[in-house]
């Protein structure tokens, strides 16, 4: 079973900064693309970035500028450098791996870290 372990939550004053890791194991197949999600209270989850394995990358338009994607390939993990952070971004993030295998395309969900963005 994929696993996905995810790190670097926590609680931040408006504008600083904080750096989200996700590292996946136990891949069957290959990594078609991973991102991120966040989910605050009484809101549906979003997608807030995603990266993919032939480098292409999304963002959802209320981060762009300040949040950037990586993916290293080579360690199956994803990250997200949130820079100049608001309290409108204050969620739980999740990571999301889509996992190739021959019989189609699987999401995996990391198990969510919280991030607060308050002075």
């Amino acid at each position: 079973q994929v696993q996905l372990v995810e790190s670097g939550g926590g609680l931040v004053q408006p504008g600083g900064s904080l750096r989200l890791s996700c590292a996946a194991s136990r891949i069957i197949g290959s990594i078609n693309a991973m991102g991120w999600y966040r989910q605050a209270p009484g809101k549906e989850r979003e997608l807030v970035a995603r990266a993919t394995t032939i480098g292409s990358t999304g963002y959802a338009d209320s981060v762009k500028g300040r949040f950037t994607i990586s993916l290293d390939y080579a360690k199956n993990t994803v990250y997200l450098q949130m820079n100049s952070l608001k309290p409108e971004d204050t969620a739980v993030y999740y990571c999301k791996l889509e996992n190739r295998r021959m019989a189609g395309t699987y999401d995996y969900w990391g198990q969510g870290t919280q991030v607060t963005v308050s002075s």
